[in-house]
């Protein structure tokens, strides 16, 4: 038998599944349990996605006969390959400080340097001739990211030979975002970025950056990020061109900053989407070299979902943004290290998050493929969706005029005010996990130190003078952080609350409802001591007594409840407080008879963890 018959063979086994047998047997599976409700994800960008996909529903969408490299540059920007720029940030003060760390990173694997300069600094050519000496500029990408001083900067690396690819962040815009207002004006902005543009003509500059890490470390949803960073970049066009300049030269020195969050697939979908958008916006400006199409991307990994207890899971959360950007094509990454959300970034933090790409890159060889994502089924119909929604965001920017006038009437921050509300309401709830904050803590870890205030906060950084409200940013587990923080700052001259398990009866409903309890109230950095199980209620109250427990949690069965509560209730009286760990079927009976506590999934954790730690830490 020939191969080609084997095949044929092998198929005739396994004949094809319509979709309507695969949903057959799905609502089968189901047993009358609601479809939508039980797989039908309803993300917080705006749109479904169903539980799986198939040939079929690639069929509308109507890109995917290009190829890597061709426009609209969905599949990403390179004909062959997928390689990126390895970036590290560095904070510049001193020049030749800064001077020795960059020539160490490039040395351990950073292939581009990032120098934020310091406000406090006033660089002139000596400043910054120091600050590059000795760096091989004709085999990395050297950016400066600074505001104000982007002309000098920008004049003095034009002067510099062999300088292979680089930027130079301003961001008019992106200013105005977190502070609320403009250097100086609208117009002395924009042609400053006019003036930086053509004179970087000719070179592989880019000198006008979109941030679209603003919306999101201040708790937008991605579709948020992608359409207000499209409506940016419009904005720059319809400016720039209006004051002589032509669509090719403006997109041609354009970068888009965007900021990768722990939600894999779409991450990779939201990069793909962002490429097909902005080519479709700067086409339909009448560019002549289709080439100066291509999106430009800088991205970096999310602050907004770093935590500051168990901090090494940050590590994981990184690794994973990373793998997403460079598998979406990303031009350039940086991996923030895992503890910059709360101490300056160590030696060793850095290195790893270096290390992190050198193995994504040298390991898992994510350089060597072009378009690893390209015909997945389920990414390609969630590209399609966030191209879909994005768009219907940027359109309704420009009705309001633009962004400018958009962020000036508020639309923009409302919006994403209304996307973090959301966002902190799912964390509470446990909708959206923080691994080690919200769920699954550390029951050991404790901070002995004291942290600055500004930590547990948004971080407000606008100047006194707005022509708007700012965006705040800020990371989603701070209210988690704060409560749990403001118990280890109790306990370091008072015995730490101690919430106390009583199991009794069914054996799998009290294993189950205590490790349930143990974890909601080591978030709050309670003490949880759990017990294999009590034979009587006296046991159980006589061992809680000898703890001194703060709580006692009731861990059993719903049937055994109605008489186990009352009688635990009755004899701890008010040594304690009594909890009950689940929403049994004779709740409201319970608390008829005084039983007012109760904690189960439906509850916000953060507000409850609140109230139990204002009544034992006082």
């Amino acid at each position: 038998m020939t191969e080609n018959k084997k095949y044929s063979a092998l198929f005739e086994e396994f004949p094809p599944i319509t979709t309507e047998q695969w949903e057959a047997q799905i609502n089968k599976d189901l047993k009358g349990a609601d479809y939508d409700k039980k797989l039908i994800w309803k993300t917080i960008e705006g749109f479904d996605m169903r539980p799986y996909y198939r040939f079929e529903d690639l069929k509308p969408i109507n890109y995917l006969d290009t190829t890597p490299g061709e426009f609209p540059f969905s599949r990403g920007i390179h004909k062959s390959g997928n390689d990126w720029y390895i970036r590290q940030n560095i904070e510049v003060e001193n020049p030749v400080d800064a001077n020795k760390k960059a020539l160490d990173v490039l040395m351990k694997g950073a292939t581009s340097i990032g120098f934020r300069i310091s406000k406090k600094v006033e660089v002139d050519e000596k400043f910054l001739t120091r600050l590059i000496q000795g760096i091989d500029l004709d085999s990395i990408e050297l950016n400066f990211i600074t505001g104000y001083q982007a002309l000098p900067i920008l004049d003095f690396l034009l002067k510099q030979k062999g300088l292979h690819e680089g930027s130079v962040d301003f961001a008019p815009l992106g200013r105005l975002t977190i502070t609320g207002n403009f250097c100086k004006s609208a117009d002395h902005s924009y042609s400053r970025a006019k003036e930086l543009i053509q004179k970087a003509s000719g070179s592989k500059l880019k000198v006008l950056s979109v941030h679209g890490d603003n919306f999101r470390n201040a708790g937008s949803s991605l579709v948020h990020e992608l359409a207000f960073s499209l409506a940016i970049g419009a904005e720059y066009l319809n400016e720039l061109t209006n004051r002589g300049l032509t669509v090719d030269e403006i997109a041609g020195r354009m970068k888009f900053h965007f900021c990768i969050g722990s939600n894999y697939f779409m991450e990779i979908a939201k990069l793909r989407a962002a490429r097909y958008l902005w080519a479709k916006i700067v086409d339909s400006f009448g560019v002549k070299d289709k080439a100066k199409a291509k999106m430009h991307v800088h991205s970096t990994t999310s602050n907004w979902n770093k935590t500051l207890y168990d901090p090494y899971v940050n590590m994981l959360r990184t690794t994973t943004e990373a793998m997403s950007a460079i598998i979406a094509g990303t031009n350039s990454l940086t991996i923030e290290p895992f503890n910059k959300a709360f101490e300056t970034p160590t030696e060793f933090s850095e290195r790893i998050a270096r290390n992190q790409q050198n193995l994504l890159k040298e390991e898992s060889y994510l350089d060597k493929v072009n378009d690893p994502a390209g015909g997945s089924y389920y990414i390609e119909n969630m590209t399609a969706s966030i191209i879909d929604e994005a768009w219907k965001l940027f359109l309704e920017v420009d009705e309001k005029g633009g962004y400018l006038e958009a962020f000036k009437q508020g639309f923009v921050q409302g919006k994403i005010k209304e996307s973090s509300q959301k966002r902190d309401m799912a964390i509470a709830h446990r909708r959206e996990i923080l691994l080690g904050t919200n769920q699954y803590p550390n029951f050991t870890e404790a901070l002995e130190k004291d942290l600055p205030e500004k930590i547990f906060e948004h971080h407000d950084y606008s100047v006194e003078k707005r022509i708007a409200e700012p965006l705040q940013p800020y990371r989603g587990a701070q209210a988690f952080e704060l409560l749990r923080y403001t118990t280890d700052q109790f306990s370091k001259n008072n015995p730490r609350p101690l919430a106390y398990m009583i199991p009794m009866g069914n054996l799998n409903m009290r294993k189950a409802r205590a490790q349930f309890a143990c974890n909601f109230f080591a978030c709050a950095g309670f003490e949880v001591v759990d017990n294999n199980g009590f034979d009587t209620v006296e046991e159980g109250i006589a061992a809680a007594k000898k703890a001194k427990a703060n709580i006692v949690v009731v861990c059993s069965s719903d049937d055994e409840y109605a008489t186990l509560v009352p009688e635990i209730n009755k004899q701890i009286g008010k040594d304690a407080i009594l909890v009950v760990a689940g929403a049994p079927a004779c709740m409201e009976e319970l608390k008829a008879q005084g039983i007012e506590n109760f904690i189960h999934v439906k509850v916000n954790v953060l507000e409850e963890l609140k109230r139990y730690q204002g009544i034992v830490c006082c």
